[in-house]
């Protein structure tokens, strides 16, 4: 006879083999058609889920979906403050920290109050749906920037503040679901909250990532450098836990040991070339494993019923955001940055820019699990979002910095284009 512990885990192995196995399908599919994988990582969501074959729904695997959602983006934020490269960043903190603070909390506040008239929904549902797709999302825009040589600054910038602006955003979401569940609302009371989760949690990212990266580097405290790989889940395990038992936001220590962990180097500490290409490997592995079963799990949460009566809402709402909100936080966050003194057409990259992805998919779909009131409205808005940005801004980033001269020669395409009549 089977005890409930060991359905619980049954049921969370087979949601997982059907997530994997479905996004796999999907992702080849997506090849196919040359569509962003995103894309139908939803669809494939929206087929397997309670819409349609009921295969995946939050009633029957609440806990796998839980685990999921929270280690994903978790592991997620690691990898984007990974990303971000300290000694590129020192030439564009200005801009960076002020696009990533000011700037997420500007766009969550103007998309936020648009909601509220749009949807016709209360203050605080309102901000909480602005402050869910307020970041932008560095596991899509990665890629995008592989693919095209562009001006590094910009680059870093747009990365950067993709990677920061997760963890920032995160953070935001947590503290309005915080007044939501308390009912109150104390400005101070709230700042102090909010203080704490960041800071402990910048505390606890700190401390874990320069204890792990020690203790896989190639000096006399490396014991573990060897299990260098397994030891990247473990570190952001420990970081999340870490910082959520001590008040502090597992958001924000996941991402800040990434940040320590993927900039060893500036802190004289190496690792064995090999246990570094293993690690890199893996960990690619898992950050694409989460990615596919976050935008899927997101694809069971829609509901048809609200989509289908709020889809000219949604899609105002991301509008909204694209070309209102984001120009506007993008100008009062550069503009003081005088050092950089940034060109026109560079602003217009970096508002242009902004993919929504993995972190709000995952934001909406824990507000979904827990049946917040009008979950119904957010998740349909994030997914017209999600949708939008990536069939309409992802597709045209290399168009768009094109026609702005921004892209640099790639040397690599050049010496390739050389070689190819010598060879024949």
């Amino acid at each position: 006879m089977q005890t409930q512990a060991m359905i619980m885990t049954s049921e969370i192995l087979v949601m997982f083999v059907i997530l994997v196995i479905t996004a796999m399908l999907f992702a080849r599919i997506s090849e196919f058609l040359k569509v962003p994988d995103v894309v139908l990582y939803l669809l494939a969501g929206i087929i397997i889920g309670p819409s349609m074959l009921n295969l995946v729904s939050i009633d029957h695997y609440p806990l796998g979906n839980q685990l999921i959602l929270t280690f994903g983006s978790a592991f997620i934020l690691y990898e984007g403050g990974r990303e971000v490269k300290l000694r590129v960043l020192n030439d564009i903190k200005t801009s960076v920290s002020l696009l990533a603070t000011l700037g997420v909390m500007i766009s969550a506040t103007l998309v936020g109050f648009a909601a509220i008239y749009i949807f016709k929904i209360p203050m605080i549902y309102g901000l909480l749906l602005g402050a869910v797709v307020a970041s932008t999302d560095p596991a899509t825009l990665v890629p995008v920037f592989k693919k095209i040589k562009i001006k590094e600054r910009v680059k870093q910038t747009v990365i950067s503040e993709s990677a920061f602006n997760d963890a920032v955003g995160a953070i935001l979401v947590v503290a309005i679901l915080a007044v939501i569940n308390s009912g109150t609302f104390s400005l101070v009371g709230n700042l102090k909250t909010l203080g704490i989760m960041i800071f402990g949690g910048v505390g606890v990212g700190i401390a874990v990532g320069v204890l792990f990266s020690f203790l896989i580097s190639d000096t006399k405290y490396g014991y573990f450098h060897d299990f260098a790989p397994i030891l990247s889940l473990v570190t952001v395990a420990t970081s999340f836990v870490l910082a959520e038992e001590l008040g502090g936001s597992g958001y924000m220590a996941t991402f800040v040991t990434g940040l320590i962990c993927g900039n060893k180097k500036v802190f004289k500490l190496w690792v064995p070339e090999t246990d570094f290409v293993s690690q890199m490997h893996f960990r690619e592995t898992v950050a694409l494993l989460m990615r596919m079963s976050i935008f899927v799990l997101l694809g069971t949460h829609v509901d048809f019923v609200s989509l289908a009566k709020y889809w000219q809402q949604s899609l105002v709402f991301v509008l909204l955001l694209m070309l209102v909100a984001r120009p506007i936080s993008v100008l009062i966050c550069t503009l003081p940055d005088r050092k950089v003194k940034w060109s026109s057409k560079e602003l217009m990259f970096i508002m242009w820019v902004r993919e929504t992805g993995v972190i709000p998919a995952a934001l909406s779909s824990m507000i979904v699990a827990m049946k917040m009131p009008y979950s119904d409205i957010i998740s349909s808005a994030v997914f017209m979002t999600i949708l939008v940005t990536l069939l309409i801004q992802a597709s045209t980033t290399k168009m768009f910095a094109d026609k702005l001269g921004l892209l640099e020669p790639n040397e690599d395409f050049e010496r390739e284009k050389k070689l190819k009549p010598l060879l024949g």
